[in-house]
């Protein structure tokens, strides 16, 4: 992760926050923070805390840290982290460059620079330099290059140096080395101790030093980015697919010392053996090679899909049992015709198949002259039978829904046997052994995973309605139950309708009527009204015309005294098409409610199936489930400054697919006690991480917020907001600044344009998920799960020893090792404490409507997420829009063209205007 300086200091939830105005937050507005200490004395901290002494010099990306919180109870965790101790040594670094080559795999890069060192140029090469595969390589001294000088070509053979008198030399890469810069780490020992800014030169230092632990397993094992994987533990799922177990690492600072993060990961592997076999594990159906034959009726479509998933695959090609060629070759496409079918001409001007060229040119008759071949890199047509696939080659492609479950059920491990796994993993990095280590005198003490002090904080206090026999529950490790209780604000209806888009001799009568047993008990017991009237129940044809007829009920509804208040729908498995088209009618056409339920959940369901549903149809017929206790979150409750929280994210193609655009989302509160959303999403250019239209969407959640506040009777002081506070999903560390200078602006710009009595104040929160920080319980100190309680938090030690950051672990364990949500303040208007902010963020955590648990995340970064996951159901389903997950090919193997941003933008439907105001995303 990249470094980030230490704090400027001050008292423990009272240090004056925020850089400089072009540096995150700007100067303090509002607000009474506790008494300050003077500028540049390290924050204070509980016991056996590590503190800095900041320089005043010290500049931070986001917002400095306030000090440490102080709310909960202690609670001591190890976490997969491990000490580390770094060089003084200056690194020359160099830039590598293949002047002649085009672009070359990260693999075969490694290659070269290996033989470069260890065959070609050893002397100059000694000890030996690291190397990140694409243009960055390390020394531990200054290389010597013949005749002096900083730059040199070196002529690089893969074999090492031909004889003098070869006659047929082997291909040389040509690799020049320029120095670039000389690293100091003192700059390195200077930022953990609180006396540098975080800068190109700090982070220069730490990318060298995670190339330098990277670069043993590079060698050795299949690697992606941060995580290398081995052979060792391994699972078949079928789909041709074969998962490995892995390890992530990264060299990390931390307050006043270098850590390394160790975590295990997971690589699916294409399966190795016979390209026949690997295709025919694809369809499910091994042992039958008849399935890959044209003439057999291989379906055009099945060839089209096996296309798509063998693209990039390298082979070893077999011309004869005794030969088989060492340099592997890319599968670019899968043809149309057999061996036997498919011809090319000579130098002679005459035809001749692929069949009977191996036949006569090699004498190697085909043992299936029927079944299809391979195009690869140069061209040349393989026949299946002759390819084999070598291990350890990692897939790209998005995983297929079937196999997420797979994949997930081998990742997941408790955490007292991931720890162990963890643990394991050292002696697979071996870090004591490593030549590289050593030249860089870098050590790492991988005895054991270090043991830090982190709190448990305090839940909020939940109320429920009236007629609730409990109207208050205490949530007891993330976890609380509806028995006896009443919704706090209950929705009603007069009618409502089902749909049942299953066989009725699947989904009998009685069936459908179990279900409205089950729905009219359920309701009735959280409140919500007029589900005890008669539904109207039709069985219709999911391959017929749904939109047409959900809107034909629904007029015959009206005609008959009213439309209906929501449309309950049964739906068979595996139905997202029908989803789709539903949800684009009810959220996008009419913007009336719509509750899917699958036919295999709700049959015979018991009375907690449907209890679920209730908060579901509660919320989004424009209910609320619960609210906290003001005394819970005082932060909020304060009328005379009342707030906006909005969730934002952004949601990206798969890997690999770059003809289809990103969808942004943001969702906003609406009513003071922060249980009620809208909703509102854009298109917007393919992986562009800052989101376009964030004025524009900033601007309709404040809107539609101050509305319903009007409409509700809210004195009108409190229905202007004079707080903003933004939790912002899916950017990465390296983006944060990009997020400060691209969106704020636009965050500000809104509020301003608006005419607001008062300016907001505004928050700016980073939600972070995809991280390798795990925190373990001691012994016998876990909830059942085996994991730390709901409430932990974490911001010494292991956080930034600068950065206003905090890891939150807000919800109670179910499968595997639970994941902390690492929040970064990069901008504060609002003068939040440490304990203020960690607090805010765990009571949203409690405000899902979905569930009566805490989520990870705060439940409006949830919202936010579903909103954007469901932009595909904005597209009219007649349009056809091609939003699938995988990228179109033509037949001569290249990607289709894409259809440009305007054509999205213009196909993109906004919401129903009733849908506008409803929580329908629930």
């Amino acid at each position: 992760m990249p470094p980030r300086p230490p704090p400027r200091g001050g008292a423990r939830g009272g240090a004056p926050r925020g850089a400089s105005p072009s540096r995150g937050a700007p100067p303090q507005r509002g607000g009474a923070p506790p008494p300050q200490a003077g500028r540049g004395a390290g924050p204070t901290s509980g016991p056996g805390q590590q503190t800095l002494q900041l320089a005043e010099h010290v500049q931070t990306i986001g917002v400095k840290k306030p000090g440490y919180g102080r709310e909960g109870r202690p609670f001591q965790v190890f976490t997969n982290h491990f000490g580390a101790q770094i060089t003084d040594d200056i690194i020359s670094h160099y830039d590598v460059i293949h002047p002649s080559e085009k672009t070359l795999p990260a693999k075969l890069n490694f290659d070269i620079i290996q033989a470069l060192q260890n065959k070609c140029y050893p002397a100059i090469f000694t000890p030996r330099c690291v190397y990140d595969g694409r243009k960055n390589l390390y020394a531990s001294r200054e290389l010597p290059f013949p005749g002096g000088g900083t730059q040199h070509e070196f002529d690089v053979y893969l074999s090492g140096p031909p004889p003098a008198d070869a006659t047929d030399a082997p291909k040389a890469y040509k690799v020049r080395l320029t120095k670039v810069a000389e690293i100091n780490p003192e700059v390195l020992h200077r930022f953990l101790k609180g006396q540098q800014s975080h800068d190109n030169a700090v982070l220069t230092a730490i990318t060298a030093l995670n190339v330098v632990i990277r670069m043993e397993p590079s060698l050795k094992y299949p690697f992606n980015v941060r995580s290398f994987f081995t052979d060792h533990e391994t699972k078949d799922i079928g789909g041709g697919m074969i998962l490995w177990r892995g390890y992530f690492q990264s060299i990390r600072p931390a307050v006043g010392r270098m850590l390394v993060n160790i975590d295990i990961s997971t690589g699916v592997m294409y399966k190795a053996g016979s390209l026949i076999d690997l295709c025919l594990d694809f369809f499910g159906k091994p042992g039958n090679p008849a399935l890959l034959s044209p003439s057999r009726g291989m379906p055009e479509r099945e060839r089209h899909r096996l296309s798509r998933f063998l693209v990039g695959v390298r082979v070893l090609t077999t011309t004869t049992p005794q030969a088989r060629r060492v340099n592997p070759r890319v599968i670019k496409r899968l043809s149309s015709q057999s061996a036997r079918d498919l011809k090319f001409k000579l130098a002679n001007g005459s035809e001749q198949s692929v069949a009977d060229y191996f036949r006569i040119t090699y004498n190697q008759p085909l043992r299936f002259p029927d079944l299809l071949c391979v195009e690869v890199g140069n061209g040349a047509m393989i026949p299946l039978e002759v390819c084999e696939v070598p291990p350890g080659q990692i897939m790209r492609k998005q995983v297929p829904p079937e196999k997420t479950s797979s994949v997930l059920e081998f990742a997941t491990k408790k955490p007292e046997a991931r720890l162990e796994s963890i643990s394991n993993g050292t002696k697979v990095l071996n870090y004591g052994q490593s030549e590289y280590l050593r030249s860089f005198g870098i050590s790492v003490d991988s005895t054991a995973p270090i043991e830090i002090k982190a709190r448990v904080i305090n839940p909020p206090t939940m109320l429920y309605g009236q007629g609730s026999r409990q109207p208050t529950v205490n949530p007891r490790n993330g976890e609380w139950n509806m028995i006896d209780k009443k919704l706090y604000r209950p929705a009603s209806i007069q009618r409502w309708i089902i749909v049942v888009f299953e066989r009725q001799q699947r989904f009998s009568q009685a069936a459908a009527d179990d279900m409205i047993q089950g729905l009219r008990r359920a309701t009735a017991d959280v409140g919500i009204q007029g589900f005890q009237a008669q539904p109207k129940v039709t069985w219709e044809n999911p391959q017929g015309d749904v939109i047409g007829t959900l809107r034909k009920h629904g007029m015959e509804m009206r005609a008959a005294g009213g439309l209906p208040d929501i449309y309950v729908i049964v739906l068979p498995d595996g139905a997202a098409d029908l989803y789709q088209q539903i949800k684009h009618f009810s959220d996008c056409q009419v913007g009336v409610a719509t509750q899917c339920l699958r036919s295999n959940k709700c049959f015979r369901a018991k009375p907690q199936y449907y209890a679920n549903v209730c908060l579901k149809i509660n919320v989004k017929l424009g209910g609320v489930n619960t609210i906290p206790d003001a005394k819970s979150v005082p932060y909020l409750a304060d009328r005379q400054n009342p707030a906006i929280i909005i969730g934002a994210d952004v949601i990206h193609p798969a890997p690999g697919v770059e003809s289809k655009p990103s969808f942004t989302s943001m969702v906003a509160n609406i009513d003071p006690m922060f249980s009620r959303y809208i909703a509102i999403s854009k298109v917007q250019t393919a992986r562009q991480e800052i989101i376009d239209d964030a004025e524009e969407m900033v601007k309709h959640c404040v809107r539609m917020h101050i509305k319903h506040k009007v409409e509700t009777g809210i004195e009108q002081n409190a229905a202007f907001p004079k707080r903003v506070i933004v939790f912002r999903d899916g950017v990465s560390e390296g983006q944060f600044k990009q997020v400060i200078e691209g969106e704020i602006p636009k965050i500000k710009a809104a509020c301003a344009s608006l005419g607001l009595p008062v300016q907001p104040k505004l928050t700016l929160v980073v939600v972070g998920k995809r991280h390798h920080v795990r925190f373990f319980p001691k012994q016998g100190q876990g909830d059942r799960s085996g994991n730390c309680p709901a409430g932990l938090v974490v911001d010494s030690e292991v956080a930034s020893p600068a950065e206003f950051d905090f890891y939150l672990q807000s919800h109670a364990g179910l499968l595997g090792t639970s994941r902390p949500a690492h929040y970064n303040v990069l901008y504060d208007e609002n003068g939040f404490t440490a304990d203020s902010m960690q607090q805010l963020a765990f009571v949203l955590c409690h405000l899902y409507a979905r569930s009566t648990r805490s989520v990870s995340i705060p439940a409006p970064v949830y919202y936010a997420d579903i909103v954007c996951a469901r932009a595909k159901n904005h597209f009219d389903p007649s349009l056809n829009v091609d939003l699938s997950e995988t990228e179109t090919m033509t037949e001569s193997g290249q990607k289709g063209s894409a259809r440009d941003l305007a054509y999205y933008q213009k196909s993109f439907r906004p919401l129903a205007t009733t849908a506008q105001r409803r929580m329908y995303f629930a």
